[in-house]
């Protein structure tokens, strides 16, 4: 007669299943990766950075970026966003306000650099451009002719069919993008900064960002006749028709009178 198997108790039941989940754990630690950095960001630059983050930006966006009320979390937007905010001169922001202005930039390229490593150890996001990114050279004209299909359809809405710029609502604006930098656009292109949508590399490939820096440079080179009309959109252009429309009638219509008046 056979003895029935007998059943593991529960201590050691208790044990085999922490030793599976140490085990496991321990092959995730090996493959897992690593936190991401902006560039290979090394911790003193990092740390450099994090000194100057606290110092200019923290009151805005929180000593580990978080965000607060006057300002959003930057976890996650990438070394790149830093790169352009900080390089354009936007951010700090000197004066809250709706938009903030294109101003000249106090930092050096180092300092920059540091900023923008710390932002990227928080959360992976887009980092800073390599020039076969944005660099249009070498492009063909059917390339370049292209991209100005592209800039109509995805940023000519804001920025104009010149990219000149142009109102949009609650007193912001398209910025002009005469004499801007490619990697200021490719930048701006996967941030999204302000009211700028992100174009993600599924919406424009870095070919097709390249066609677009690519287009705009032979544009400004070689920019198109007429009036600018301040090159605002529509609100010069409603001003002006309002003021030489409406008052040419106006004044037609009092030319009509007075001579009505010799007549009798």
């Amino acid at each position: 007669m056979t003895t029935a198997a007998k059943k593991p108790r529960r201590p050691a039941r208790l044990a085999l299943i922490g030793a599976c989940m140490f085990v496991l754990g321990s092959a995730y630690a090996v493959v897992a990766p690593t936190t991401v950095q902006a560039d290979g960001g090394a911790p003193a630059e990092i740390a450099a950075g994090k000194a100057l983050f606290t110092t200019n930006c923290s009151s805005c966006h929180g000593l580990n970026g978080e965000g607060t009320s006057q300002g959003p979390s930057l976890v996650g937007v990438g070394a790149a966003a830093v790169d352009f905010q900080v390089y354009t001169g936007r951010m700090p922001m000197a004066i809250p306000g709706p938009q903030a202005p294109r101003r000249q930039n106090t930092f050096s390229a180092s300092e920059i650099q540091a900023m923008a490593s710390y932002v990227a150890s928080l959360g992976p996001g887009p980092a800073i451009p390599q020039p076969a990114q944005y660099d249009p050279a070498g492009l063909t004209e059917e390339e370049i002719a292209q991209g100005g299909e592209l800039f109509r359809t995805n940023c000519s809405a804001c920025h104009n069919f010149a990219g000149n710029g142009g109102a949009l609502p609650n007193g912001k604006y398209a910025p002009s993008l005469v004499g801007v930098g490619g990697k200021e656009i490719y930048e701006a292109l996967r941030t999204g900064p302000q009211q700028m949508p992100v174009f993600s590399k599924g919406a424009l490939t870095d070919t097709e960002a390249r066609q677009i820096i690519g287009y705009l440079n032979e544009l400004h080179e070689q920019p198109a006749g007429g009036f600018t009309l301040g090159g605002i959109g529509p609100v010069s252009e409603g001003f002006w028709t309002w003021v030489l429309g409406i008052g040419g009638l106006a004044g037609f219509a009092m030319w009509i009178a007075s001579r009505g008046a010799r007549a009798r």
